[in-house]
């Protein structure tokens, strides 16, 4: 039996290209040969420190050389890598390990640091640091399409987080997926926010540049350095979140500087709204800009361009448009429920589908979409459809597919909420409120009975009675900073409103 690893597509192109940059990382910069060397070097560190295939390893290390370096290594000998955000805080860096119940953790100065008060870390039997000092004989480990690659949680955003499980077939079916979409071309240069695009890149023999971002201080982000590393290492392609690439395109429009070099924009993670469409044209003129609509266990699921969007509808009143749904997708609007869906053959699933234009919970399936959860049954019993050897997706994510046949999209199902006869959605009205001068960002939630809208303003000691005359089934104001989800630090957290509140 032939191996099958994601490894393996990085060793082809390290071997055919080994002079070719692989990353560049602050002031390091190295080849794919010297990282395919590194790779398995490392590799064999693990392998005589009792780590083997099937084994769980921790990776708690940020976006660098270091990290791929493990990452490659540990998937080339079949091990199975848990990664966490470097936001994670440690409430949930305990709620992660004891899910996945790791054999071993990998990490620098911070972990080692946690791993003080984590007594779920300080269970983990095996524990390495970033570097080491000895060689050791090296193995080729046999690894099969179904054997677990890669380990990572959603973000909890309603609820516990969850395990999501990719195999080895996983990943290489989502890696199709994305190149199909992100088109990379052998010897492009690409600037990946996202941390799986850099894993993608190493797969498709392009030069990754780490941006000096860190999603847990993205306030503290400086354009003008992002701009001038862009230029220096004369970046094709950006892939990044909404807010990274809105705030580098501000910047560029702002200072009048265009990016000749910069060929392709992909941004993902959060909606794109046509007004945001509209500054990222402005800021990338030279660039076709590209909306990826996903989530953890389904990416990408549509796309649309920047160009399409912003000739959407401009007040977004029924939907934000997410474009044509990717060809390897499969889709099905559903009723909305927070209960099981239980059936028994596809065309009864098939019956329960609204029509064009009835909003409903967005589903989907294909080779890239991920079936399971780890140790979770509950999770895989209330999100995800298995029928007739086909497993649908439930996103919890509410939409409708047009007349015209693309993809809408409407909000998280769970927090719709009804008020004067009519359901609304926060995530619309978040676009409204938007479009009020004195407004910075906002969201309407219903806490229990009550109607709370929560609303940044631009400047602070203004009176909120402009807001009180648009939303009149408001029955509170709350004024302050809005929480943004961790990860991308582009979309509002519900979840933190609601516990602050």
């Amino acid at each position: 039996m032939s191996r099958i690893n994601v490894t393996d597509l990085f060793f082809q192109h390290a071997d055919n290209s080994p002079g070719r940059c692989a990353i560049v990382s602050g002031n390091k910069r190295i080849s794919y040969g010297d990282l395919s060397a590194e790779v398995k070097e490392t590799a064999a560190y693990f392998q005589s420190k009792g780590i083997e295939k099937g084994d769980r390893v921790l990776v708690f290390v940020p976006m660098s050389i270091d990290l791929y370096r493990i990452v490659l290594a540990l998937f080339d000998i079949g091990a199975t890598v848990v990664f966490l955000d470097e936001w994670i805080s440690r409430e949930r860096l305990d709620v992660c390990c004891r899910l996945a119940a790791c054999k071993a953790w990998i990490g620098g100065w911070k972990v080692k640091c946690l791993s003080i008060l984590s007594k779920e870390l300080r269970k983990t039997p095996l524990k390495s640091g970033l570097t080491y000092k000895a060689s050791f004989p090296y193995s080729k480990t046999q690894t099969t399409a179904d054997d677990v690659a890669l380990i990572t949680f959603t973000t909890g955003s309603t609820g516990v987080p969850k395990a999501a499980i990719r195999t080895h077939a996983h990943l290489k079916s989502q890696f199709n997926a994305l190149i199909e979409k992100i088109e990379p071309q052998k010897g492009e240069v690409d600037m990946p926010v996202l941390p799986i695009v850099l894993l993608l890149n190493l797969g498709t023999g392009c030069t990754s540049v780490i941006a000096p971002f860190k999603s847990k201080k993205a306030r503290k982000m400086n354009p003008e350095v992002i701009v001038k590393l862009l230029r220096d290492e004369k970046v094709n392609r950006l892939v990044s979140s909404p807010y990274f690439a809105i705030r580098v395109a501000e910047y560029c429009s702002q200072n009048k500087i265009q990016l000749t070099d910069l060929k392709k924009v992909f941004t993902g993670g959060a909606p794109v709204f046509p007004d945001e469409a509209v500054t990222l044209n402005k800021g990338f003129q030279d660039a076709k800009v590209s909306v990826v609509y996903g989530s953890t266990e389904a990416e990408p699921i549509s796309a649309i361009t920047s160009d399409q969007l912003k000739n959407e509808d401009p007040e977004v009143k029924k939907g934000l448009c997410v474009g044509q749904v990717h060809r390897t997708t499969e889709i099905l609007i559903l009723p909305i429920t927070d209960k099981m869906i239980l059936v028994n053959s596809s065309m009864e699933l098939e019956q329960m589908q609204l029509k064009a234009g009835e909003t409903g919970e967005i589903c989907v399936a294909g080779p890239h979409v991920l079936d399971t959860y780890l140790d979770n049954e509950e999770a895989v019993l209330r999100n995800k459809i298995k029928v007739d050897g086909k497993c649908w997706h439930r996103t919890g994510d509410s939409g409708f597919i047009g007349e015209d046949g693309l993809l809408y999209l409407t909000g998280r199902s769970a927090y719709l909420f009804e008020a004067e006869g009519r359901i609304y959605s926060p995530f619309l009205l978040e676009f409204r409120l938007k479009q009020e001068q004195a407004v910075l960002s906002g969201t309407i939630l219903k806490i229990n009975r009550e109607i709370v809208l929560f609303v940044e303003l631009k400047t602070p000691k203004i009176s909120t009675d402009f807001l009180k005359e648009k939303f009149p089934f408001v029955d509170r104001i709350v004024l302050g900073e809005l929480p943004k989800d961790p990860r991308h630090f582009s979309k509002i957290d519900y979840e933190k409103l609601k516990k602050n509140d």
